[in-house]
């Protein structure tokens, strides 16, 4: 398991704005949760006010469904391109669900995928990423916040 910080997490979001500067995007959409915090960071990079959310569940604790779940709707009237993004495309699954479901809806919308992370073994690979990797990755913001971290 390799633990994710902050500040990496800050170089790693400036490489990837980097990469999606010149696509003028005019509109995100993240998965819930795992993506919120990139979304905040990318919208803020790119100025972009537009930003939704798509929940998903793939798991019920620690059994996997037989079918991921999509919850929430999209709104993209008038819009040319959106970047979906997620913190990391681990199986894929999920990406691969929500682009699909992304390209169904709105077919006259060009969509881009982007993540910070990318497995080979996913059955999804995003349009930009920026780092391969094969372990576990445990996010500061799924660590440093939770209910038994003490305040000194």
């Amino acid at each position: 398991m390799k633990y994710y910080n902050y500040e990496t997490f800050k170089n790693d979001t400036n490489k990837l704005l980097l990469l999606l500067r010149e696509h003028d995007f005019e509109a995100i959409v993240t998965v819930a949760r795992g993506g919120f915090t990139l979304a905040h960071a990318v919208s803020q990079g790119l100025n972009i006010r537009d930003v939704q959310s798509i929940r998903t569940e793939l798991y019920d604790k620690d059994k996997k469904r037989e079918k991921i779940k999509l919850f929430q709707k999209c709104d993209f009237r008038n819009l040319k391109r959106v970047l979906l993004l997620d913190d990391i495309s681990d199986s894929g699954e999920t990406l691969s669900a929500v682009m699909g479901y992304l390209k169904e809806e709105f077919k006259e919308i060009e969509f881009k995928s982007a993540t910070l992370f990318y497995k080979k073994t996913s059955m999804y690979e995003p349009d930009f990423w920026i780092n391969e990797v094969d372990d576990w990755i445990d996010f500061f913001w799924e660590r440093d916040f939770l209910e038994d971290k003490t305040i000194s």
